[in-house]
């Protein structure tokens, strides 16, 4: 097996790569540090150049996760502008487009088990990504009086667990969970039912 870690120069980033690939393969917990430093063309003890365990290199991995979901959350925000429904909806989709793209990053930084407080660069990355959507909620209650406004880390927080559930039922192939509506259609609908309920926008 070639030496994938060394012939590209970055041994850490080859031992995130194949720590990625095992994770959508067999799990957060399914896979050893020896599996990853094999897939990687390294020897086990190699690992711990660079990582203090399988935790470790999870939430690298996780980390790495945040900032592409960061990048990606920003784009949709900037996409849906000047609207503030528009951007605020296209948050939520993009969070169902990062997990089907990146389910490895998905799987690290939500199904794992690994605090984003482990490690302050990983507590950072996530705060700013999470921040796009708490900012998209506060454009949408401008228009409401201060005092009548929801706060909007409380709707945007609703939101983001709107967006989780249906990425987790509906849109990574849940054994037995089967939608009759796209799981896109099922985020938009529900964010609207959502919305017009606190009056954020206008009944149809």
């Amino acid at each position: 097996m070639p030496k994938r870690g060394y012939h590209h120069g970055n041994l850490r980033q080859a031992l995130v790569d194949a720590a990625l690939e095992l994770i959508e393969d067999k799990g957060p917990t399914g896979f050893t540090l020896s599996e990853a430093a094999k897939k990687a063309g390294v020897t086990p003890a190699a690992v711990y150049r660079h990582f203090d365990g399988r935790d470790d290199l999870i939430a690298e991995a996780a980390r790495q996760g945040y900032l592409v979901f960061a990048d990606l959350m920003e784009h949709a925000y900037q996409s849906g502008q000047p609207s503030a429904l528009a951007a605020f909806e296209a948050t939520g989709r993009a969070y169902l487009a990062f997990a089907r793209k990146h389910p490895g990053h998905y799987i690290a930084m939500f199904e794992s088990g690994i605090s984003i407080n482990r490690d302050p660069d990983l507590a950072a990355v996530a705060q700013t990504s999470w921040g796009v959507l708490e900012k998209a909620a506060a454009d949408l209650s401008k228009h409401i009086p201060p005092e009548k406004r929801p706060p909007a880390a409380m709707f945007s927080a609703h939101i983001w667990a709107m967006s989780h559930g249906v990425v987790e039922l509906f849109a990574r192939n849940s054994p037995g969970n089967q939608s009759p509506f796209p799981p896109e259609d099922l985020l938009e609908t529900g964010i609207g039912v959502y919305l017009r309920g606190l009056g954020l926008i206008d009944p149809d």
